[in-house]
């Protein structure tokens, strides 16, 4: 009975599959994903990874780009056709547009090679716990709830979450948040945030902006050195992704 109960569990925790034709980097991810409770599986090229999917439950796939036989932007494109399971690629490429590409064909996230374990597990949690707990169907349904990606901000209530954490702001960040989340995408220089959020004529606001959103940044980013949320466009001002 005690071997059931324990094949149960195993079965019951979140499956992910690992895809990458480096099998150290295989070994290493997987050691770390059971180390957080998760069932790891193993590819070692994009056929592998699709015979796998194909024949059992995966609820996450962490696959590298450069990969033989099939690379992990077209097996990216070859499992959007069916499912809708969070896709983090790996790749060494850093340029943006390759991380554009990645993003443009259907993957939710992008992480560098070589990454830090720990941003890799959190990024992963992350979109574990959407996927599995929040949905999008329910945010669609509510005009009052704003979302992007893994955030989402209630017009009503003021509040706002990240993958379903509630995140304390004050009252200055959260009317930052307001503005920037009803206007996901647009940048707006920092004068026009100080104007609408202080509602006072801006003078030299620069710096005063800036910590705002360096504080925001640091409570809603996995990597606040990195973010994936709120941008800082060089010259022009902030925004808020339209993910």
């Amino acid at each position: 009975m005690k071997n059931i109960a324990k094949e149960v569990f195993v079965l019951e925790k979140p499956v992910i599959l690992v895809v990458d034709d480096d099998r150290e980097i295989v070994n290493v991810i997987a050691i770390n994903l059971q180390n957080e409770g998760y069932t790891a599986l193993k590819a070692y090229d994009g056929l592998q990874a699709l015979d796998i999917i194909n024949s059992q439950p995966v609820q996450m796939i962490i696959l590298d780009v450069m990969m033989p036989r099939l690379d992990g932007l077209s097996t990216t494109l070859k499992i959007r056709e069916e499912k809708n399971i969070p896709i983090i690629i790996l790749s060494a490429k850093s340029e943006d547009t390759d991380k554009v590409l990645g993003l443009s064909i259907g993957a939710d996230d992008y992480v560098t090679k070589p990454f830090n374990n720990m941003e890799l597990m959190a990024r992963v949690k992350s979109h574990l716990r959407r996927y599995l707990s929040l949905g999008d169907i329910n945010v669609q349904s509510r005009p009052d709830l704003l979302q992007s990606g893994g955030l989402c901000f209630d017009v009503e209530s003021h509040t706002l979450t990240v993958d379903g954490e509630p995140v304390k702001l004050t009252a200055t960040e959260t009317k930052i948040v307001d503005l920037l989340m009803r206007n996901l995408g647009r940048i707006f220089p920092a004068e026009e945030i100080y104007e609408r959020v202080w509602q006072t004529p801006a003078y030299g606001v620069e710096n005063t902006v800036m910590v705002h959103i360096r504080r925001i940044r640091e409570k809603i980013e996995i990597n606040p050195k990195e973010p994936k949320y709120l941008k800082v466009v060089w010259g022009i001002g902030y925004k808020i992704e339209k993910i």
